[in-house]
């Protein structure tokens, strides 16, 4: 996976903060500790002592060092049982003075393996996804609160099986269909179902990344024509995050560079094995009419069509 550097930074950011919070809880523990035991407090400084001494007569090669060794083994034993037995009388676990770390396999360091770790992907992921804010308006877009009674009966077990499906690939998400075509006219609940799909899989720590059409494509002219810094890392973001969600597709302007941009972006995250969810109110016959044979084959191919029905939800809740 490639890394944008600036996204990489806030999120090393947010695993910095996490580590002082954890240091700031850790050293308020031990200030308690000594504070009502501060016997606690003596067997720290032993147990530190018994260590430099150990080490020093590890490397002394004096002799008897090791019958020394033995005993200051058994002498730290005891401490270590001492210190266990004075929490345990306060109410703690025995580890309850232990350092505190949120990632037991990088211990907050954001590194394992040679590599970044999941808890650091997580936090990367959740940066990528500061931008849902324009599909998560309202902070209720839920698969509970998807309401099949505000469709009529002759469009309801369409739309059942729609939101069944997108519920199926957003719990399984990353397994289950490849990609979501979102097709049928406005008002139907397209963008509210893409917004429950998109909550959920970032629930889980994926990265979301949702947009316009128009949008998309505008930041795709903006790096190629304006060679400008935050459109060229918004792209970076919609080839490279986990789940893409494109809204509106068909409401921008037919440009050669709009039917390049659009096929960079589909194509591209085929290839790369990411997920995608294309929103809009063309059926396949004005698709193709406005789009290349390559472009329509690939959304033929490879999305599972949904198609939305029913009448216009928005006039219904008026």
């Amino acid at each position: 996976m490639t890394y944008d550097g600036k996204i990489l930074a806030r999120a090393r950011d947010e695993l910095d903060k996490l580590r002082e919070r954890n240091a700031a809880e850790h050293a308020m523990r031990v200030r308690e500790a000594y504070a009502r035991e501060p016997e606690i407090k003596s067997c720290d400084e032993r147990l530190r002592a018994q260590m430099i001494e150990l080490m020093r007569l590890s490397f002394s090669g004096a002799e008897g060092a090791a019958e020394k060794i033995a005993a200051l083994r058994d002498e730290n034993l005891a401490t270590q049982a001492r210190r266990r037995e004075l929490l345990r009388r306060m109410g703690h676990a025995e580890d309850w003075l232990d350092e505190i770390v949120s990632c037991e396999k990088c211990r907050d360091t954001g590194v394992y393996g040679g590599g970044v770790c999941d808890c650091l992907k997580k936090l990367y992921n959740a940066a990528m996804t500061e931008d849902l804010g324009a599909l998560l308006k309202s902070g209720d877009e839920c698969f509970a609160r998807f309401d099949l009674s505000l469709y009529d009966e002759g469009a309801r077990a369409t739309m059942k099986q729609v939101f069944m499906a997108a519920k199926f690939f957003a719990e399984n998400f990353p397994e289950g269909p490849n990609n979501l075509l979102f097709q049928g006219g406005t008002g139907l609940g397209k963008t509210f179902l893409s917004a429950c799909v998109a909550r959920e899989v970032a629930a889980r720590g994926f990265s979301v990344c949702y947009d316009t059409a128009a949008a998309v494509i505008g930041s795709f002219e903006a790096q190629k024509f304006s060679h400008d810094e935050t459109a060229d890392a918004r792209v970076r973001r919609m080839l490279s995050c986990d789940l893409l969600i494109l809204d509106d597709l068909g409401t921008e302007m037919q440009t050669p560079m709009a039917a390049s941009a659009l096929y960079q972006l589909i194509n591209t995250r085929l290839t790369e094995g990411k997920k995608t969810i294309v929103s809009t109110n063309l059926s396949f016959e004005e698709m193709e009419r406005r789009y290349s044979a390559q472009i329509c084959s690939r959304i033929r191919g490879s999305y599972e069509r949904l198609p939305f029905v029913g009448r216009d939800i928005r006039l219904l809740k008026r």
